[in-house]
């Protein structure tokens, strides 16, 4: 068997979230039928037939910034929440404008990604993303695990599960990679579920960044967050992911059993089952976007999964040659395992303290 490397499994996280990502961009908002109608029975099951260019959206774009927090406030881990806060207010102005030039100069517009320009579109951000960057400009406090959280409390959409990979590939170890996840989920979305989902979903990623089996990581990380308050819903999908992909051949009919993957718990689930019934990447990354659902950020998270399992030597080579913005994705998963691996001179001036 390949010894994977770690830093390819960084590589691979990163990579496989936004070439998930471009894959389910085109078929975001189709039904199933829909999707089957225009692409074959098989679906969408190669990103040159997808159109768009191999643009990625809003999953593609916060995993970024949240990756540039983790690194800007790693000299102090229980700064990180607010660095991350303060990544996402720079995001917002990705949001809130065309071009890089567009952007004033103040404290808050400095850093190598805000000069990415392919990371200005709007493509579908989500409301609560949205409403709570724009509407919460200074930190406030996380909640403790299981209660309501002080932004957007009853909310626990997707974004939360699908910009939360870099918490696992910092080696942080499970227990911290899912605190912080948790945490800084809560910056947008107050919902336990909506974190708790965040939180599970980083430490899983963690674990098969270490290497651990998928099966294994899985059963572990199920585990650990059914000991946190309010983590039924969490745990009920997990456990279905598992349950029907033991089932049988993987099928589209199956994902929907799973769920639609607009709500965090939904979303991580059927990335889980993806990775699970997927014979390989390619397989796996086509399962998670050919559904009635948000198929963007569940092929992003199934993505995140399948690359850090694989490495990014795994994913379809002729896919990833497509993907906007792959340069920077791949410097900024190599920034990430300089950061934490004792190697931060390599990070230049990308990430001013």
């Amino acid at each position: 068997m390949r010894v994977v490397e770690y830093g390819e499994r960084v590589r691979g996280a990163l990579l496989g979230g936004a070439l998930g990502d471009a894959l389910g961009w085109p078929v975001e908002f189709m039904r199933l039928e829909e999707i089957r109608a225009r692409f074959g029975p098989a679906g969408l099951a190669d990103l040159a037939r997808a159109g768009r260019g191999g643009q990625v959206t809003d999953d593609t774009q916060m995993t970024l910034f949240t990756a540039e927090g983790l690194i800007r406030g790693r000299a102090d881990g229980t700064q990180v929440p607010m660095a991350v806060h303060r990544a996402y207010q720079r995001w917002m102005l990705t949001q809130n404008h065309d071009l890089p030039q567009e952007v004033e100069p103040s404290p808050l517009s400095d850093g190598w990604l805000l000069r990415q320009p392919f990371l200005y579109a709007q493509r579908a951000p989500g409301n609560a993303c949205m409403s709570g960057v724009a509407h919460h400009r200074t930190y406030r406090k996380p909640a403790p695990f299981g209660q309501d959280g002080p932004v957007n409390p009853g909310s626990k959409g997707c974004g939360t599960v699908m910009r939360s990979a870099p918490f696992g590939l910092a080696r942080l170890g499970v227990e911290w990679a899912f605190w912080l996840s948790a945490q800084c989920a809560q910056l947008t979305h107050g919902h336990p579920t909506g974190y708790l989902a965040a939180g599970a979903f980083s430490a899983l990623v963690e674990r098969l960044a270490a290497g651990v089996d998928l099966p294994q990581a899985v059963a572990e990380t199920i585990e650990q967050v059914a000991a946190y308050p309010s983590a039924e819903e969490t745990v009920e999908a997990l456990r279905r992911a598992v349950r029907i992909a033991a089932e049988g051949a993987p099928s589209a009919e199956a994902v929907e059993r799973v769920g639609l993957g607009w709500i965090a718990e939904e979303c991580l689930a059927i990335a889980v089952y993806c990775a699970l019934a997927g014979r390989d990447a390619r397989e796996a990354l086509a399962l998670s976007v050919n559904h009635s659902g948000d198929s963007d950020s569940t092929g992003a998270v199934c993505g995140n999964l399948v690359g850090a399992r694989y490495g990014v030597s795994a994913l379809p080579a002729d896919w990833l040659a497509l993907v906007e913005g792959r340069q920077v994705v791949t410097q900024v998963a190599d920034d990430l395992v300089a950061a934490f691996g004792g190697d931060a001179a390599l990070l230049g001036d990308r990430y001013p303290a």
